[in-house]
Order: C-alpha cells, then structure tokens, then sequence
C-alpha cells in the first residue's frame, strides 16, 4: 500500500518553474526519496550512483553528452560520487531547458557539495518518515488532511474551532490506526507493506539500523572502531527526550565528551535524531540551556534498544516531539 506524501502538491506545483530546474531532495535511506520523485516526475530519467561501473561512465560525460543523453534526469545517492554535481551545473550553466533532481541519504556530503556548486541554482527539500496525516492516507491519489497542528500553524484554524473531544471526529477510526501504527512502528513507509506480519516488520527495522552503521554511517565518516559510537547511539535511544549532558555520555561510553558532540552530530546529520534546543525568552539564556535530544523515529528508537511493547515517558515524548517536527518542516 502506497501513501501520499504532504510535499508532493509543494513539488508539483513548481517542478515546471524556471527556477525549479534543480532540485535536491535529501533525508534517511528507506524514508521514500526515490518512490516519491519517481511518482511526481515520472518522464526523468532514473540514475542509480550507487552502480560503480555506472557511475564511472557518467563521471566521463560533458555538458554536451549530459544534454542530449539526459536532458531530464534522476541521480539516486548522488553523494556517492560528489564529482557529478559538477557536470550537473556546468550543463545547468550552458542550457536553459535541461532539469535534474538530486537524491541523497547523506546530509553532509551531499550538503556541502550542493552549497559549494549549486548555490542560487538549486531548491533543496528534506524528506521525513510518514507523519499521522500521512500514514492516514491509502494511495498517492488519497487526500492528505492537514491536520489541526498544521491548521493553527498556518493559520487556518483558530483554537475556539477545536473539537471538545477527539472522540467526536468524524475521521477518528482512520486516524487511530494510523496513531497505533505510528506507535508500534514509527513511520518509515516501507512498513505499511499489507503481505508483511508484525515480526516481518520488525525483522526489518533490525536490519535497517545494521544498514545505517555499515553503510550510511561509513558514508558519511571513516571509522576504525564502530563500537563507541553504537554505544552512544544506544545510550542516546535509552535516553530520548532527555537533557544531553556530554560529560554523562562520556563517562557511559568511555569517549571524550568532544567525541561524544562529534557522534551526536553525525546522528543528526544523518537524520536519526533531533537536537531540540532550549526555550527562554531571553535569547543569550536560551544558548546556555542544555539542549533535548530525540530520536526521529520510534520503530528505529526500538530496533536499537532491541525491544517491543509499551513506551516509557521520554520515549513517548520523543515520539511526539518528532511528530510536530515533521509536520511543521513539512508545511515549510
């Protein structure tokens, strides 16, 4: 079962424009990039950079040969070949009618490529997991109801317009499935599969955490001994929506707590965690209070902590948190 995505009506309502002629989509592996771009410009051609003898052959072509072999095209996991974004903007800069959307899983590498070569050229969108309103929908045709969150945000509801009671929602049902799953689950979209049974899903959060460390997480830092930073990532999950103390995970994890920053921030850059910061009104006060950190996802928070059933307080916190975040960034 496929689910509509909230940023698909922002992306189809300017893939035409001239100043839409690049665009880069980033965000976690397995958080639906490429079925997404597939399904709104479905007249690219699809690049996959992860082939090497592909991507050796497409390192070798001109601004020429990109024009007349691929005038519109996908490059999947651009940041695996960070070279290509060169030949992307030197066609871009010769021809006013060629259009490419960049895909990648790694925040850093690609970011920092794009913002090197790309700058003023390119519009750039972050993809989440499903948000509620998201995993309500059945197919890419389904409406998405924005939800009253995203209603107040925007403007478009005042609070007096509020329901008494959820109870009394003509959609609740359709919503508490969407919630349970949520809860069970988190939202990545390849768990809304109908012929996959609850431990199949499961089995594949698993597994999707020991791709992160094996290959997203090498993608994106060279590490000689993985094991401190899995001992951090654990800790961390064990202890979403709580105050970070670097000194405390130092003294958990056995690294300095300069290394203890550094982990968390590839954490973040590969879109596993938010650092929430702290509010106070007065601004210099804010940058002193110690910070939140969440996971962005509860089935991948459980996957870590290896296990299954019920939520504790923070984790429960966490989930929301990131519920909020992902609906705010998507009406952005």
């Amino acid at each position: 079962m496929s689910k509509n995505r909230q940023i698909e009506q922002v992306i189809t309502s300017i893939k035409d424009k001239r100043h839409a002629r690049i665009l880069v989509f980033t965000g976690a592996r397995q958080v639906g990039k490429t079925t997404l771009v597939k399904n709104i410009l479905p007249e690219y051609e699809y690049l996959s950079i992860e082939d090497p003898v592909l991507r050796k052959m497409y390192l070798n072509l001109s601004a020429v040969q990109w024009k007349s072999q691929f005038p519109q095209a996908v490059l999947d996991e651009v940041q695996k070949e960070p070279q290509l974004i060169e030949s992307i903007k030197a066609t871009y800069d010769k021809y006013d009618d060629v259009r490419y959307a960049l895909l990648g899983s790694s925040q850093l590498l690609l970011m920092e490529k794009v913002r090197e070569s790309l700058a003023g050229r390119c519009l750039i969108y972050e993809l989440y997991p499903l948000t509620l309103p998201e995993l309500a929908t059945t197919s890419w045709d389904d409406e998405i109801v924005v939800s009253t969150w995203q209603q107040l945000l925007t403007g478009k509801m005042e609070t007096s317009a509020i329901l008494p009671s959820f109870l009394m929602d003509k959609r609740l049902h359709a919503k508490s499935d969407s919630w349970n799953h949520y809860v069970r689950l988190g939202g990545y979209p390849a768990l809304v599969a109908e012929d996959m049974t609850e431990d199949d899903k499961y089995t594949w959060l698993k597994t999707y955490v020991h791709t992160y460390l094996e290959r997203d997480l090498r993608d994106l830092v060279s590490f000689r001994d993985l094991e401190p930073f899995i001992k951090l990532q654990r800790a961390v999950a064990a202890y979403t929506g709580g105050l970070f103390n670097a000194s405390n995970f130092s003294r958990d994890v056995g690294v300095t707590s300069k290394t203890v920053q550094r982990y968390l921030e590839y954490l973040r850059l590969s879109h596993q965690v938010i650092i929430l910061p702290a509010w106070e009104r007065n601004a210099a006060k804010r940058l002193m209070k110690t910070p939140k950190v969440h996971f962005m996802d509860n089935g991948v928070l459980q996957a870590v902590l290896q296990k299954r059933g019920g939520l504790t307080g923070n984790e429960f916190e966490s989930l929301i948190i990131a519920e909020i975040y992902k609906q705010a960034k998507n009406i952005q």
